[in-house]
């Protein structure tokens, strides 16, 4: 008996210990908050002689939280996130700013697409160039997405001992098919009839990449470093061969050898580092740099400028599409068509530009989103701006605009349809020991379940919803850019592009970025004094708080628990997929991951 009162006892002062640490982390967890919006509602205040200091090394998402607030501690560690709106309006502020003396990139590590980093890299020298400022760069060591933001600096330097990753760039997958059949599941992958660069389900259905699919990656991934090395050339001084050559040999090892060919100025300690800066941009030695983070400087001024009865609204749609509600990280075609429905009967809206990022989705809910676009340029300029990616559903939304912009380096196009329906008889007879039997009232009534294969007449139909779903998408982008039909199919069968080559093939109008549409909708609506407005309009901050307080906790659990391994999470988050894809789609035909 007393063996169970002391067992029973010091269960209850357990559970009374973990109960106080959690009270004291809900309480630090509301003072942070507090500080934080606190800090949001005051303006900040620059003394002369700033430096705005970027380091880029959040996730790097179209638009950034209006309310700044950074939680770290528990689930919500490193979970914010950094707007490419916010980056460009720092920065085409701190031009004529006369607190801020030049920026400091310090850089190690940044988290964002190849025109996410393009469209900073160009806004940064533009900087340069209008304002005279100099810009310093400084890494312990340089990713090749981070050396390539880099290059924009008029001087880059490296910490004595650190390194330049210069290799070249590599795309891979990883193909689930044995997975699938050890599991004795059949994905059953249906694409438009010739649509072979579709390859989406070949992840599912294949061990390796098919002809086609490596060709069209071998071409992105190409042209990817094409515009890398092109910048680091244009810094270096070294032609596009000889970087090849670098990075073929591997010439660049550490940090002697990255100086040796060029690819950094100087080897400096950050000490040293500080001594430069305050040099360079002619600042008191004696007194410590007033360095001004990106929240900070964020609210040192007003963005609200212009006309409010002349707007332009900036619509963002990231993320996968899907119908219903939008999310985070996906676009809701109730959500997102609802918007742009506003925005074109707001009066006092005269021009759109809808900017996406996104691989696609379900096609219905962009053929939902496509008839909102339609109807929005028809009645005043809408301007499609492209991320890091605009493609298959992405593309579909996009291609009603009155102009499209996109990055060289953006991927786009994936014009193209697919079905994927798995077969899980296998998997439920022979691993589980379930059976299935049932009724039915008519032939088809069962057409779309996973207890049994598809029969050969069920295969035709499906068949022929996907081709006759492509043949509409087709539709939609021969109206959309003026072209015909038959040119459509000739660069669609679900093939994606890079920005550049899309523009040479009519998909796109320009080259460019966020700023460029705007620009270009407000000409095309002959807009001189304008406000900009960003829509749709957040969710106050802890409203968005509980929302995604469960899923927070389970990315946490995720990294704090599997650590390296949280990957393998992802995997296993693909293999349900494949029975979340039911249905016609209209999606990139494979997650790009360049390395």
């Amino acid at each position: 008996m007393r063996q169970f009162f002391k067992f029973m006892f010091a269960s209850m002062l357990g559970t009374l210990v973990i109960g106080v640490v959690l009270i004291f982390l809900f309480i630090g967890m509301l003072a942070a908050i507090g500080a934080g919006l606190g800090a949001k509602n005051k303006p900040t205040k620059l003394k002369d002689g700033s430096v705005l200091q970027l380091t880029l090394d959040q996730q790097l998402v179209d638009r950034g939280s209006e309310e700044n607030i950074d939680l770290d501690f528990g689930p919500f560690s490193g979970e914010s996130k950094t707007g490419l709106n916010q980056v460009l309006s720092a920065l085409e502020h701190a031009k004529k700013d006369e607190h801020i003396e030049g920026v400091f990139l310090d850089l190690s590590f940044v988290n964002g697409g190849f025109a996410t980093l393009k469209e900073i890299r160009e806004k940064i020298v533009e900087f340069k160039k209008e304002s005279g400022k100099p810009v310093v760069a400084w890494a312990e060591l340089y990713t090749q997405g981070s050396y390539y933001v880099a290059t924009a600096a008029d001087r880059i330097y490296l910490q004595p001992k650190g390194d330049v990753d210069y290799r070249g760039l590599h795309s891979e997958y990883m193909f689930l098919k044995g997975l699938f059949q050890k599991l004795d599941i059949d994905v059953q992958f249906i694409r438009g009839s010739n649509n072979k660069f579709k390859s989406f389900g070949e992840i599912y259905t294949q061990d390796s990449m098919s002809k086609a699919n490596e060709e069209q990656i071998q071409l992105i991934v190409d042209g990817l470093w094409a515009d890398h090395r092109m910048a680091v050339s244009e810094k270096t001084g070294l032609s596009p061969e000889e970087l090849d050559r670098v990075a073929d040999s591997l010439l660049v090892r550490n940090d002697t050898t990255a100086l040796a060919h060029k690819l950094v100025d100087g080897l400096l300690y950050r000490d040293e580092l500080l001594a430069d800066i305050k040099e360079r941009m002619g600042l008191d030695k004696e007194k410590k740099i007033a360095f001004v983070g990106l929240s900070k400087y964020l609210r040192s001024y007003d963005e609200e400028k212009g006309d409010k009865d002349r707007k332009v609204a900036v619509i963002y749609a990231e993320g996968g599409i899907s119908s219903g509600e939008s999310g985070d990280d996906a676009i809701g075609s109730t959500s997102l068509s609802e918007t742009i429905r506003e925005a074109r009967e707001d009066s006092s809206i005269k021009a759109i530009v809808l900017r996406v990022n996104s691989p696609g989705g379900s096609g219905l809910a962009s053929e939902v989103i496509w008839r909102e676009v339609k109807l929005a340029a028809e009645a005043k300029p809408l301007v499609v701006s492209m991320g890091d990616v605009a493609a298959s559903g992405g593309y579909y939304i996009s291609c009603a605009a009155s102009k499209i912009y996109a990055e060289p380096t953006t991927i786009t196009g994936s014009i193209g349809v697919f079905g994927m329906i798995p077969n899980m008889k296998g998997f439920f007879n022979n691993k589980l020991g379930i059976t299935f039997d049932g009724v039915k009232t008519n032939t088809y009534a069962d057409l779309m379940t996973v207890s049994r294969p598809l029969t050969e007449d069920e295969k035709r139909i499906i068949q022929h919803w996907v081709d006759d779903f492509y043949d509409g998408f087709v539709a939609r982008v021969a109206e959309g850019r003026k072209l015909s039909a038959a040119q459509v199919d000739s660069i669609g069968q679900g093939r994606v592009w890079t920005g550049i080559d899309a523009k040479a093939r009519g998909l796109v109008d320009e080259l460019g970025g966020l700023e460029d549409a705007i620009a270009a909708a407000a000409e095309m609506a002959q807009l001189t004094d304008y406000r900009k407005v960003e829509l749709p309009e957040q969710e106050e901050f802890f409203q968005k708080l509980m929302k995604d307080l469960n899923g927070e906790a389970k990315a946490w659990v995720a990294r704090e628990y599997l650590g390296e391994d949280a990957e393998l999470l992802e995997q296993y988050r693909a293999v349900r997929e494949a029975r979340r894809h039911m249905g016609i789609q209209a999606r990139m035909p494979f997650e790009l991951v360049v390395r």
